[in-house]
């Protein structure tokens, strides 16, 4: 198969949650959305809440206003979220699960179980023009109802790989990351799009980069976090040659 480029989404909620610890208006998340651009991000995620623990109504409205590259938003599939983003027009919705007791998002979109649901707001946000993505497990009941329900895009919750690699659990690792691969392999073969994300940092966003059916990473609390300590032009550079070096790998098993 062709390898396609792999682009980097960037996930700007945790700038907004400092800002919130804090309130008024710093540190700016449309500001550090226009940062990560300039520093070779390809689009900025944004995740708005029910409880608005981050990113708020403001927010969306201003990324969508003044920045240059393409915005994701990420939703649940309520009611609310559907008319804010059938409002809003971003480039790309991304329909996830949420729970208000979480701290961060818990495993991957029942897309089997919620089908008509979710295919109703797959749907409406596709008649306006949304590119929708559904963010799921990388497991093949879930694929198969992505087909089904209309999406034409999935992300994989890459979350419980990076944890058991983190917590250097290598046997639980290696089978999470096969079920990724598989699940990518799969997922392409239906005709879906195929991102990646969740708990992602240097060394395993090389690793997934070198799936050549994955076209896109989102990644966030990660790089927010690495800014800190070197601003977000430095940790995006180094991103970036991560998961190019990583795609470089996927090439020479192509060729």
């Amino acid at each position: 198969m062709s390898v396609r480029p792999i682009r980097l989404g960037v996930n700007v909620d945790h700038v907004a949650t400092v800002r919130n610890a804090r309130g008024g208006r710093h540190p700016d998340p449309v500001r550090a959305a226009k940062l990560a651009i300039a520093a070779g991000a390809n689009g900025i995620t944004a995740h708005l809440r029910e409880d608005r623990r981050h990113i708020t109504d403001d927010d969306v409205r201003r990324l969508k206003a003044e920045i240059s590259a393409p915005l994701n938003l990420e939703m649940a599939a309520t009611a609310e979220m559907l008319a804010i983003a059938l409002k809003t027009r971003p480039h790309a919705s991304c329909v996830v699960p949420e729970k208000r007791s979480e701290r961060t998002t818990e495993g991957g979109l029942d897309a089997a179980g919620g089908r008509d649901h979710i295919a109703a707001i797959v749907r409406e946000l596709a008649a306006a023009g949304i590119r929708v993505s559904l963010f799921i497990a990388p497991d093949p009941h879930q694929i198969e109802a992505a087909v089904v329900i209309g999406a034409p895009v999935i992300e994989i919750h890459t979350g419980a790989w990076c944890e058991a690699v983190m917590q250097g659990q290598r046997a639980e690792a290696e089978a999470e990351f096969e079920r990724i691969r598989a699940g990518a392999r799969r997922a392409a073969s239906l005709g879906l799009e195929v991102h990646a994300g969740h708990g992602l940092d240097y060394a395993t966003a090389e690793t997934i980069s070198a799936l050549a059916e994955v076209v896109e990473l989102n990644i966030g609390h990660f790089l927010v976090g690495e800014a800190i300590y070197s601003g977000f032009d430095v940790v995006i550079a180094n991103m970036r040659a991560a998961m190019d070096k990583g795609r470089a790998k996927a090439r020479e098993r192509a060729a």
